[in-house]
């Protein structure tokens, strides 16, 4: 991986470096004769073991099963597919939850499917102080006529993870499915879509050092059940079934480079799977420790104010500076190498809550396993100077 560019990069939430064995993973198999899919031939072939080990990559990381995962260009293209097909399966009376702190990528697909459908709306809110997402509000929000609960495993804005699977059993519990829309949280924590409660699970490989892809991740007969618009003579199998237009193979060699990056993290044995959960522990507890130091030395700024303190959280926070617009604050932070995000981040609803959109959002930093105490430091020292 490399840092060479003298930057500190806290955008990781935005999108992560990438190894060089994932680069080399892509630029080897574009210089290789890959054919489409299904063909009597070797370049054909290899499209196919691309295709598949893309999709055993996803399952290695959510344990999920290869069969059930779908591949995309991203996670709102993949997320309008899925809401435009499961629209069908509902009914004028039925409801869905959505919540205020989901990027709109896991809101807006469900709001316009549900306005075609003539389904009602429910939302889940924020405390706006803490920026939690309270469980227990779910139990007054859910009912029989409940169809679908799509929810966040991690706010890509203040970091926030929501009690998903106490959400989900909730949810299961009246009869309807989750979604939960996992792309922050992939990059910092296990996952497991069997603990979680999710029915669908949606992640961004290039969140967590991977190409710019999209999937999403559920039973294959839960997919099969559900039939999403597509062209006629593309195949009707799942999950190939949701997927359109001719794949991008190389990047499908880097999904699977990036899953072998993953479990290599920490020395190990076992699977790739086991590997990738060993991995990511180790992450999340590395990623804590920095994090801690960042947002100790942050609260003890006066200047500075910290969105939110959910009590479980990514290494990702959100800050205002008194008396300056987010935006003169990242210029100020790129102009001594650090690379960080201001704006909304498409957590709309979340900023509206609590109040932040008008003022033109909030500058993000974001960590990741590759960054350093020292780069912490350096932010320290750079928002102490913003005055």
């Amino acid at each position: 991986m490399s840092l060479a560019d003298g930057f500190v990069h806290v955008d990781g939430a935005a999108g992560s470096l990438v190894p060089y064995s994932v680069a080399s993973a892509v630029g080897n198999t574009m210089r290789t004769a890959v054919a489409n899919r299904g063909g009597p031939f070797p370049a054909s072939a290899l499209a196919d073991e691309l295709v598949n080990a893309g999709r055993a990559a996803i399952a290695d990381l959510v344990g999920g099963l290869p069969a059930g995962v779908v591949l995309g260009p991203n996670m709102t293209s993949l997320t309008y597919t899925m809401s435009r097909a499961l629209a069908k399966t509902w009914q004028l009376g039925d409801e869905i939850v959505v919540s205020r702190l989901d990027h709109d990528a896991n809101i807006r697909p469900w709001l316009q499917a549900a306005r075609t459908a003539g389904v009602t709306v429910r939302w889940a809110e924020v405390d706006i102080e803490t920026c939690d997402l309270p469980e227990w509000q779910y139990d007054e929000l859910l009912n029989e006529r409940t169809r679908l609960v799509a929810v966040t495993a991690a706010s890509n804005a203040v970091g926030t993870r929501p009690d998903v699977a106490a959400i989900a059993r909730r949810a299961h519990e009246v009869g309807a499915l989750t979604y939960v829309d996992a792309v922050h949280a992939a990059p910092h924590v296990p996952l497991d879509i069997a603990e979680l409660g999710a029915d669908f699970v949606a992640v961004s490989p290039y969140k967590f050092c991977g190409p710019h892809l999209g999937a999403v991740a559920a039973d294959p007969k839960l997919l099969a059940s559900l039939h999403p618009d597509k062209l006629v003579p593309s195949p009707d199998r799942v999950p190939e079934r949701f997927e359109t237009g001719t794949p991008p193979f190389e990047l499908y060699a880097g999904l699977a480079a990036t899953a072998d990056y993953l479990a290599d993290l920490v020395p190990t044995e076992g699977t790739r799977r086991e590997r990738i959960l060993a991995s990511m522990r180790a992450a999340e507890s590395y990623e804590q420790i920095i994090f801690l130091r960042l947002e100790s030395g942050i609260r003890a700024m006066s200047h500075v104010t910290i969105l939110g303190s959910a009590p479980r959280r990514t290494p990702t926070l959100s800050i205002t500076v008194r008396g300056k617009h987010p935006r003169e604050v990242n210029e100020f932070l790129a102009e001594r190498g650090i690379c960080a995000w201001d704006g909304d981040y498409y957590a709309t609803e979340l900023f509206g809550a609590v109040g932040v959109n008008a003022e033109g959002g909030a500058v993000r930093i974001g960590l990741l396993h590759y960054n350093t105490e020292t780069e912490v430091d350096h932010i320290l020292e750079a928002l102490a100077a913003v005055r």
